[in-house]
């Protein structure tokens, strides 16, 4: 599975001001999102990046899901048990990251504690105003 150590992102994305909302309901049901901010890209003009705080409650998962855009999954507490088809399923812990690419179908997003709560925060660069998430059959 492909791992990230790019803080790079986040540093970025530091330096405005955050907005607290709702995020969107194609987020999956069994993590409670919070967006933290939304802001265009300068390099692209319609392109976004959104920066989701997500919190998945014990034994949760989420449907098969995919995303229109790159993920950088950065986990803050916990642990959550990711695979996207065509690799092996790995656990993520506090201080790592997952990668999701636009055309990856992520066939497992599972909190591995059935006691524990997994905090992480989604780092996505998405088409402005695209879905969060897109169900896959």
């Amino acid at each position: 599975m492909k791992f990230a150590l790019i803080a790079a992102a986040a540093l970025t994305l530091a330096a405005a001001p955050a907005a607290r909302a709702q995020a969107p309901a194609a987020v999956p049901a069994a993590a409670a999102a919070l967006t933290l901010m939304s802001k265009d890209l300068i390099a692209g003009p319609n392109k976004e990046v959104r920066v989701l705080e997500l919190t998945s409650p014990p034994g949760a998962a989420s449907m098969a899901h995919r995303h229109n855009g790159q993920v950088f999954v950065y986990v803050l507490s916990g642990a959550m048990v990711m695979q996207v088809a065509g690799q092996a399923p790995v656990t993520v812990g506090p201080g790592q990251m997952f990668y999701e690419n636009p055309a990856d179908v992520h066939l497992m997003s599972r909190n591995a504690s059935t006691t524990q709560p997994a905090r992480f925060l989604a780092i996505m660069i998405l088409d402005k105003g695209a879905p969060v998430s897109i169900p896959v059959n």
